[in-house]
């Protein structure tokens, strides 16, 4: 039984999920949810039972030193929730996690049941793919979901994607079956520089995330930190001729489709936002999340000592362009008529992924499945 006893009554929240791992290229959308959490001073609630859903012997634990003292984190996936004022208040409830090696179903049931207690009116997950495009072009990010009102009403497409699909799908699926409105936006990251961090493509899941649920999200650093990356970017590229014309190639091709996106709506979503933080509108953050765990137990929830390091100077693959790092897999629930084509896993057994349900809602209820998934993780 879920008991939220110290969590208050929340405003109009929404749920924001991002899992490391297959859907997470650059580590763009779990660095996405980091970063809420970290602006809005967050702190845990809740985690998830990490024996329940991880195999260690692929996410291991990690041990630490913490004034002398030996302690233990566990990959798992944890909750917290930020109150967001504002003339416009609305809380959060931030899942940042690590997709689950087994369990799905059970998996996605749990974090439904905290969406319930909490009154949960929308999920919003995000997630990131390799693809064709540039860096030196905007960030494509596509609004998805399989609920085709909310498609018309929030301006997303509606998902037709058929293959292999990792946590993001199955928890987006979850959601419509359960009757709970659910979004996942996806960014495109280029394949031919893959490796974490990705400011640029984290700047732009909170743009987009911004737009969708109408809430200043504070940026901090990192319109800094995308523009260093980009530079970055630039510099190794014009060092190799053969990526320089590739790369001018991929342009030539993002240009000539984006044209009818050059006047009309974008533009007007762009003034939008500028429009939103010039005026701003009360604080962009107040005080946070509300923990129900402390003592001794509460050091198996947090993360780490540390800050966030600035992003080191991108490095450019060699041959095996689109491979990206090895937990960053390729997308799998972006539009089909999207230029940014989705690369598979290197490692045929991340091709494999968790048996899919019937459509009746039951089938989330069913007996557990004990067969782990083989979806690429860290």
């Amino acid at each position: 039984m879920i008991e939220l006893e110290g969590v208050p009554e929340l405003v109009d929240p929404v749920m924001v999920a991002a899992f490391e791992g297959w859907n997470d290229a650059g580590d763009a959308a779990s660095t996405a949810v980091a970063h809420l959490d970290k602006e809005w001073k967050g702190e845990v609630f809740a985690a998830l039972d990490a024996e329940d859903y991880y195999d260690f012997q692929v996410n291991r634990p990690t041990v630490w030193l913490d004034g002398g003292v030996r302690k233990i984190t566990w990959p798992t996936t944890r909750l917290s929730v930020v109150r967001v004022g504002g003339e416009k208040p609305r809380d959060l409830v931030l899942v940042r996690g690590i997709e689950p090696s087994m369990r799905w179903r059970s998996f996605c049931n749990e974090l439904l049941g905290f969406a319930h207690e909490l009154g949960v009116e929308l999920v919003v997950i995000l997630g990131a793919l390799l693809g064709d495009t540039p860096h030196t072009r905007p960030v494509p990010v596509s609004g998805v979901t399989s609920d085709a009102d909310l498609a018309r009403t929030m301006d997303l497409e509606e998902t037709k994607y058929e293959g292999p699909t990792g946590i993001v799908g199955i928890l987006q699926e979850a959601c419509t079956h359960a009757g709970v409105p659910a979004v996942s936006l996806w960014a495109a990251v280029p394949h031919y520089v893959s490796q974490p961090p990705n400011p640029k493509a984290t700047l732009a899941l909170l743009n987009r995330l911004e737009d969708l649920i109408d809430l200043r999200i504070p940026l901090g650093e990192l319109p800094e930190d995308a523009r260093a990356w980009q530079l970055g970017v630039d510099q190794l590229a014009a060092e190799d001729s053969e990526v320089a014309e590739y790369v001018q190639s991929l342009e030539e091709a993002r240009d000539t489709a984006d044209l009818p996106e050059a006047s009309g709506e974008a533009i007007a979503r762009e003034f939008e936002r500028y429009l939103r933080r010039r005026d701003g509108g009360g604080p962009a953050a107040q005080a946070g999340g509300h923990a129900t765990e402390s003592g001794d137990a509460a050091s198996y929830l947090r993360d780490g000592p540390g800050g966030r390091p600035r992003p080191p100077k991108p490095q450019l693959p060699g041959a095996e362009a689109g491979t990206g790092a090895d937990e960053t897999g390729a997308d799998d629930e972006g539009p089909d008529d999207t230029s940014t084509d989705s690369k598979e896993p290197t490692d045929p057994k991340e091709s494999t992924d968790p048996k899919e349900s019937s459509d009746s809602k039951e089938s989330w209820d069913s007996k557990e499945s004990s067969d782990p998934s083989d979806s690429s993780e860290d």
